[in-house]
C-alpha cells in the first residue's frame, strides 16, 4: 500500500485579527490536502485557544507534535489566513528542528471584505514571517503569487510543486549511491569526491566488480530467480535470432546478482564499471542489468559515474519517471541548437518510449569481440519534452556545482547505432561553452518531462549547491 506524502501544518494567527479567519483557513487547508491525496500532521483544534499557532506555548506544543512524527513529515506548510504571528511560526519550526523544506502561503484579502472583522493583512504578515525565517537561517519555498486563496488552483499547483521539491531534497540528503567496480582508468572525467557528497548527506557504497561476477557465476541456470529474469529480459525488448540462449542466461545471472547487491545494501542509484572487465572476465555487457533497474526507478549509469547516478536520482525523485545518462555526443548538421546524445546503451525502456532491441555492444563489440558483448539496449528515443541535469564535485572550490535546463527530443533521423536521442536546446552553443569553461563532464542525466524549476528550488534553496539554470 502506497503511503501518502505527509506534511506538517502550521496555521498562523495574530491577536489583533479575527481568529475565525484562522479557524476557517485551517479547515480549508486540511480539506485541500485531503483532496490532493496528501496526509498531514497538525495540532488538534482544541490544543490552542485559536486552533492556530500564535504564542510561545502554542509553538512548543506544535514542535513537540512534529518531533513525534519526525519520520513521517517530509515538509512543513505554513498558512497565514490572517497576518499571523511571526514568532509563533518561527519558534515552532526552530524548536521542532526537522530540517525539512518549508512552504509559506498567505491568503488574499477580498476587495469587499477589508473591514476590521474581515481584513486579513496576510500580504504584510508574510513579509514578517519570511523576515524571521531568514534571521533564523530556515530556508523556505514561496508560493507562485505573494498571496493566494487556499482553495485556488494556483495553490494546489504550489503544493504539488512543493511535494516534488521535498522528494528531491529528502531523497538526496539520505541517498546511498553504489559504486560498482573501478572507473575506467582512461576516464578521469568520472572522478568524484565522496567527502563533498557526504557533506550533503549522500553516502557512496563501494563494491569490487569481482564480487558480483563471482555471485553471478555461482547462480544455477535453472534457479527460479534466473529463469524469471530471463523471461523479464525477453519481455523487455526484441532479441535478434542470432543471440544464443546462453548469452541471455549469462546476462540474466549478472542482473540477478546486481539486483541482490542493490537491495542488500539499500542503494537508491549506482554507477557500474561497464567496460572492459565484465566482458573479459564474465562474458557480457552490464548495460541490460542497469537498464532493468533504471526502469524500476533505481537509476544506474555507466563507467562508475557517481555524479551521474546522483543526477539521475534527482530527476527520478523530481518526476517519478525513469531517467537516463547520455553523452553530449554529436552536432546535428549545421543546426546549432540541435545535438545528438547517445550511449551504448543502458537507457531504461520507459525512457525510450519506442521499440527497443537488446543485442551486442557495437563499439566494444568491434574491439573486444561480439561473443562477450551481449547486453546493449538499443533504440531511438521518442520525441517529447525533456529536462537535463548534471552535478559535479568541484574539489578546487570545495563545492558541488550543477546545471539544469529544458529542451525536447525530436523525431529527426540520425543513422548511428546504440541509444540515440536527437535533442533541441535553445542557445545550445552557450550551454556548451558553460560546460567547457567550468569543467563539467560529458555525461548528462535526462528525463522525459519539464522539471527544471523543481531541481532549481531543491538544489539552490535547500542543498545549497551552485546551480546554472540554462535558458
Amino acid at each position: 500500500m502506497k503511503v501518502a506524502t505527509k506534511f506538517g501544518l502550521i496555521v498562523g494567527t495574530r491577536g489583533f485579527f479575527n481568529p475565525r479567519l484562522a479557524a476557517e483557513g485551517r479547515k480549508q487547508l486540511t480539506a485541500k490536502l485531503k483532496s490532493l491525496g496528501y496526509g498531514y500532521v497538525i495540532l488538534p483544534q482544541d490544543a490552542t485557544p485559536t486552533s492556530a499557532v500564535e504564542t510561545l506555548e502554542d509553538a512548543q506544543k506544535c514542535a513537540r507534535l512534529f518531533q513525534e512524527h519526525r519520520s513521517e513529515i517530509v515538509g512543513v506548510i505554513v498558512a497565514l489566513p490572517n497576518f499571523g504571528d511571526e514568532l509563533g511560526v518561527v519558534n515552532a519550526l526552530n524548536l521542532a528542528g526537522l530540517d525539512v523544506p518549508v512552504l509559506v502561503q498567505a491568503s488574499d484579502d477580498e476587495m469587499d471584505k477589508v473591514d476590521v472583522e474581515h481584513r486579513r493583512d496576510s500580504f504584510c504578515g508574510k513579509l514578517s514571517v519570511c523576515n524571521n525565517l531568514y534571521q533564523y537561517g530556515i530556508p523556505f519555498t514561496d508560493t507562485t503569487y505573494h498571496t493566494c486563496a487556499i482553495g485556488s488552483k494556483e495553490f494546489a499547483e504550489d503544493i504539488r510543486f512543493f511535494a516534488r521539491v521535498c522528494r528531491v531534497v529528502n531523497g538526496l540528503r539520505n541517498a546511498r549511491i553504489g559504486a560498482v567496480g573501478a572507473r575506467p582508468t582512461a576516464f578521469q572525467t568520472m572522478r568524484a569526491s565522496e567527502k563533498l557528497l557526504q557533506a550533503s548527506g549522500i553516502t557512496v557504497v563501494t563494491v569490487d566488480l569481482s564480487e558480483l561476477i563471482f555471485a553471478a557465476q555461482a547462480l544455477d541456470d535453472r534457479a527460479r530467480a534466473v529463469k524469471a529474469k530471463v523471461q523479464a529480459i525477453r519481455d523487455y525488448g526484441t532479441i535478434p535470432d542470432y543471440i544464443e540462449d546462453a548469452k541471455v542466461v549469462r546476462a540474466a545471472k549478472f542482473s540477478v546478482a546486481l539486483d541482490h547487491w542493490v537491495a542488500e545494501n539499500n542503494v537508491q542509484a549506482a554507477g557500474v564499471q561497464c567496460w572492459t572487465s565484465i566482458q573479459r572476465n564474465y562474458g557480457c555487457g552490464a548495460c541490460l542489468a542497469m537498464s532493468l533497474l533504471s526502469n524500476k526507478l533505481i537509476p544506474c549509469c555507466c563507467e562508475v559515474d557517481v555524479g551521474g547516478a546522483v543526477s539521475m536520482l534527482a530527476l527520478v525523485l523530481a518526476t517519478g519517471e525513469p531517467a537516463a545518462l547520455l553523452d553530449w555526443n554529436n552536432n546535428y548538421g549545421e543546426d546549432r541548437d540541435m545535438c545528438v546524445n547517445t550511449h551504448c546503451s543502458s537507457y531504461p525502456k520507459g525512457f525510450f518510449r519506442s521499440n527497443i532491441e537488446i543485442a551486442n555492444l557495437d563499439v566494444l563489440g568491434a574491439s573486444l569481440g561480439e561473443d562477450i558483448c551481449f547486453g546493449a539496449v538499443k533504440g531511438k528515443v521518442a520525441a517529447g519534452p525533456m529536462t537535463y541535469f548534471r552535478i559535479s564535485t568541484d574539489d578546487r572550490s570545495a563545492r558541488i556545482r550543477a546545471y539544469v535546463g529544458e529542451g525536447e527530443f525530436t523525431d529527426d533521423p540520425f543513422g548511428m547505432a546504440g541509444g540515440i536521442a536527437v535533442c533541441r536546446v535553445a542557445r545550445l552553443q552557450a550551454l556548451m561553452k558553460h560546460l567547457c569553461r567550468n569543467g563539467f563532464e560529458h555525461h548528462v542525466a535526462m528525463v522525459r518531462s519539464h522539471s527544471a524549476a523543481v531541481l532549481q528550488e531543491a538544489v539552490t534553496t535547500y542543498l545549497k549547491w551552485d546551480l546554472h539554470r540554462h535558458g
